[in-house]
């Protein structure tokens, strides 16, 4: 496994991090805790999650991944050698049940942080993120911004002070942002700067084959002012193992659980998705496996955010981070990349 300060903070995290959104849902207790065993031991320290979780959002599961990573490092008693990532949620109906008049103000952070170190089972998180902006704008494969500032919420200074409150009181450890945009990082940068509030370390994004996006504007950002890409969906919702190709998708996969997660499936993705699983046959890789090691080796990127339903899929992705993709693999990635640019943002 490799290593890498995340962003500006002193958490040295594992280039591959194990994305629990199945936990509760897909998999069961027993279930998480073997994947979660198996990840340590390949070297995995760095384990991401979401008050909302699993996916999709359900009053009646909501919590349950947080509760089998608590149960998970109770019986291992390991909390000192691993880095908790977990998110408090922005107003959205798909989360309006966890909390009466969810937003991102003092009083529904502070509860968030509550229940969440209540969930795992401990008294501090690694890396708190902002799930996605409290604003109208590009997220959840949303294009084209209309600028709508009657929709605004609670300030972003307001949100930032009151996860600074938390810092200061040992709650949690460092502040990350998800589903942003490179003017709220920079917002959240200058407020930081101007004001002494904390920096933020990272941004979970989605990043992939076919969303490259990121590399347009935010790219820019992270790299100047030492923040991290968390990417997420690195395999497109698993599109780009190839296996929904061929119509062979059974009842337990997520297409067919959850078809609102279809962003991936457009006439344009699949065309690029069997350029991609082509490319990676002819050179003799896995489809996955080239498609994880692309989001490996950006510069940007800090972690790479995996997750599997199955022992086998998440053995396979793990061993992502031993490929170094060959000059001639890049240059077709390449030539795909600019025949079908950001199929699915």
């Amino acid at each position: 496994m490799e290593y890498k300060l995340l962003g500006g903070s002193d958490l040295n995290v594992s280039r591959i991090c194990l994305g629990t959104m199945t936990f509760g849902q897909q998999n069961t207790e027993a279930e998480a805790h073997q994947q979660l065993d198996y990840a340590v031991a390949e070297g995995i320290n760095f384990f991401d999650m979401a008050e909302m979780y699993p996916v999709p959002p359900n009053p009646a599961t909501q919590g349950r991944t947080e509760e089998y990573v608590g149960s998970w490092i109770k019986a291992r008693g390991n909390r000192e050698d691993i880095i908790l990532a977990t998110k408090v949620s922005g107003p959205a109906e798909m989360a309006s049940h966890i909390r009466p008049n969810l937003c991102l103000n003092r009083a529904n952070i502070r509860q968030a942080v509550t229940d969440s170190l209540q969930r795992l089972q401990t008294d501090y998180i690694d890396l708190y993120q902002v799930h996605w902006p409290e604003r109208a704008t590009n997220f959840f494969g949303q294009l084209n911004y209309h600028h709508q500032p009657e929709l605004d919420g609670i300030p972003i200074l307001e949100t930032l002070e009151a996860l600074k409150e938390l810092v200061d009181e040992g709650l949690i450890r460092y502040v990350g942002l998800s589903n942003e945009v490179p003017w709220g990082v920079m917002k959240f940068l200058s407020y930081a700067e101007a004001l002494g509030l904390p920096r933020v370390v990272s941004v979970q994004n989605p990043y992939n084959l076919l969303n490259r996006k990121d590399e347009v504007a935010l790219s820019e950002v992270l790299l100047r002012e030492n923040v991290d890409l968390m990417a997420y969906s690195p395999l497109a919702f698993g599109t780009l193992s190839g296996k929904y190709l061929d119509g062979s998708a059974g009842p337990n996969d997520r297409i067919n659980q959850f078809p609102r997660f279809a962003r991936y499936f457009t006439d344009r993705g699949l065309k690029a998705t069997a350029e991609y699983v082509l490319l990676a046959r002819e050179h003799g890789i896995d489809p996955a496996q080239m498609a994880l090691a692309f989001v490996n080796r950006q510069p940007f990127v800090g972690s790479n955010v995996i997750g599997a339903t199955t022992m086998e899929q998440l053995a396979s992705n793990i061993r992502s981070i031993e490929i170094t993709l060959s000059v001639e693999v890049l240059e077709g990635i390449e030539r795909i990349s600019t025949q079908y640019s950001n199929p699915c943002p």
